[in-house]
């Protein structure tokens, strides 16, 4: 008796093991969806790029005094934003699946209750790495070269997507508490605005008012940036990745228990 005690499982341990399993098979349907109806990401594939060529090519010369020169310090910025804007989608489309009664149906089946949020975030990778690709792809194209390794790359694209993983979480509570998806942009553009353009995306903090730099200074998306920037481009990018990974850390510890106690009174 005591043998099999000490070989069974644990039931925590199953527990999280049921909700991984089932959370990747909700992943896979988020998939499936992009799949089924690739219009899903146009917001993070042509917006991206009109941004592009509208900050190049129009703010280029006086910002940096080429289109080339710029070209190169705002890419990483740019591929940053991208990452951010791009967690827009997922409260949007949870909040449409509530109103549908698609987690009705969910609540009914033998899974567990927090696997349909976990999924559809996991399966938010998939949109995060078509923006990048798209907008890296175009930006090639425009005369944009890596100055580091294929490591630095693959090191700046991993840490774009877990910042865009865990800051997700932002959008899955706002989904779960407005109560139209149409109302869930508008909420969080109050949020990622002040984040995107309030940072060193665009200029040089230096020539922002003095108040404006004490914000850019700790803004995670500055740090992130300036990782991307050293990865790709080269120079110091590992302190900022650190800066970077505990505000991502923080944010997903802050906001995933909200997101999802705010998911169990929605569907109850």
């Amino acid at each position: 008796m005591t043998a099999m005690t000490a070989t069974a499982p644990a039931p925590a341990i199953l527990h999280i093991g049921h909700t991984a399993r089932h959370s990747l098979v909700l992943a896979g349907r988020s998939i499936v969806k992009i799949r089924k109806n690739p219009e899903s990401l146009i917001d993070v594939t042509l917006q991206p790029i009109i941004f592009l060529l509208l900050f190049v090519y129009l703010f280029g010369g006086a910002v940096q005094g080429g289109t080339t020169e710029y070209l190169q310090v705002l890419l990483p910025g740019l591929m940053v934003q991208n990452t951010v804007f791009a967690s827009l989608g997922i409260g949007m489309a949870l909040n449409a699946d509530i109103t549908k009664g698609v987690f009705d149906r969910f609540r009914s089946l033998p899974i567990a209750r927090s696997a349909p949020l976990v999924g559809a975030v996991l399966g938010d990778v998939v949109r995060y790495l078509v923006a990048l690709a798209v907008l890296f792809v175009t930006a090639v194209i425009l005369g944009f070269r890596v100055h580091t390794d294929p490591g630095s790359f693959l090191i700046a694209i991993a840490l774009m997507v877990l910042f865009g993983l865990c800051l997700c979480w932002v959008a899955v509570l706002v989904g779960m508490l407005v109560k139209s998806p149409q109302a869930v942009p508008g909420t969080l553009v109050g949020i990622l605005f002040p984040l995107t353009f309030g940072s060193n995306v665009f200029v040089d903090p230096a020539t922002l008012p003095g108040w404006l730099q004490g914000w850019v200074h700790v803004n995670p998306v500055s740090h992130l940036t300036s990782a991307a920037r050293g990865l790709l481009l080269g120079g110091d990018w590992a302190g900022h990745a650190g800066w970077a990974f505990l505000w991502a850390v923080g944010i997903a510890a802050v906001f995933m228990p909200l997101a999802l106690r705010a998911y169990k009174r929605r569907v109850g």
